[in-house]
């Protein structure tokens, strides 16, 4: 497979597919995958055969765990498209995998001063000869599926749900604008006149603003077990693209937490609970996480909403305040 990466980029640009021009989301994948395959080739393995300092090798595996951001946007941009086409047991397997080369490359930081020198380079083998057996699966298994099975409106429509999500390693990649029309966003049944509510009624206009101005995030997953609504607000906790929309709940999340997901959904589904809360550390916000039944005047489950929060500046509060700020 290494054959896949020879050339250089400028040789690809002379051919007239989709995928061969900047911005088109597999080219970025592609462009991704060979700044990972030189930095593992040509600076980490290298320095393993060297008399290193560790400070020196973790700071080249602290870049690779850039990829982070590739694995991110392949699972919840690429595979949601996947799984409407009936595709779903390959991204099963791959996000599984992905996960495995997260928390390898986060152990080679986090357990390295338990190990020998000779340890230490046996597992930084290890796990960069998993990253780059995914490089391989993506070249040589996914991106040909997916090119053969996506259409042009889908690939643009990919290129700008993926602006929710960083890449690794390519800065602001170029717009993909195939010649045709994107998809358009289904046409909402009610777009004027207010909805009636229990307490009230809202315009269509003023229930969007008012649930993109609440701070916290909102998801809410119909008694189908599917996706059917999130939040757009400004303090978003988790990214989501618009493919979550009529994605199975369960493909939403990584393998080894599915047990969880359908436990959760289930506990509520039969009313054993009516919440469900957890709280963790996330990239410096302090997140609560709450999923609630939802259920109509009867009684029966419509679905369960999740709710997340980064209450750090809640928790941090102390006294009283009862003046405006100036």
């Amino acid at each position: 497979h290494a054959s896949l990466f020879e050339g250089s980029i400028e040789q690809i640009h002379h051919t007239s597919k989709p995928e061969h021009t900047p911005g088109h989301p597999v080219y970025t994948f592609r462009l991704e995958n060979i700044k990972i395959k030189k930095l593992i080739e040509r600076e980490i393995l290298p320095l393993l055969e060297t008399d290193f300092a560790r400070d020196e090798l973790f700071a080249l595996i602290g870049r690779l765990l850039e990829i982070d951001k590739h694995y991110a946007r392949k699972e919840n941009v690429v595979f949601p498209y996947m799984e409407k086409h009936g595709i779903t047991a390959p991204p099963k397997v791959m996000w599984g995998v992905d996960d495995e080369i997260r928390n390898d490359l986060k152990g080679l930081l986090r357990f390295s001063q338990k190990w020998t020198q000779e340890e230490l380079v046996k597992n930084v083998i290890a796990a960069t000869k998993k990253v780059l057996d995914m490089i391989s699966k993506e070249e040589n298994i996914l991106f040909p599926m997916i090119l053969d099975t996506f259409s042009e409106a889908e690939w643009a429509t990919i290129f700008a749900q993926s602006k929710e999500f960083e890449t690794s390693w390519v800065v602001n990649p170029p717009a993909y604008l195939p010649q045709l029309v994107i998809e358009e966003k289904e046409e909402s049944i009610i777009q004027s006149g207010s909805v009636p509510l229990s307490a009230g009624a809202l315009t269509y206009e003023e229930t969007n603003a008012i649930f993109n101005t609440v701070p916290f995030d909102m998801t809410f997953v119909g008694a189908d077990d599917k996706v059917k609504f999130f939040t757009q607000g400004k303090e978003r906790v988790f990214s989501r693209p618009l493919s979550v929309i009529g994605r199975e709940v369960k493909n939403c999340h990584p393998p080894q937490s599915v047990h969880i997901v359908e436990k959760i959904v289930e506990d509520l589904r039969s009313g054993k609970k009516e919440h469900e809360d957890f709280w963790i550390n996330f990239k410096g916000m302090f997140v609560h996480i709450r999923y609630y039944a939802v259920r109509n005047e009867k009684g029966e489950y419509l679905g369960t909403l999740e709710v997340t929060q980064d209450i750090a500046p809640i928790r941090a509060l102390d006294g009283e305040k009862r003046l405006m700020d100036e």
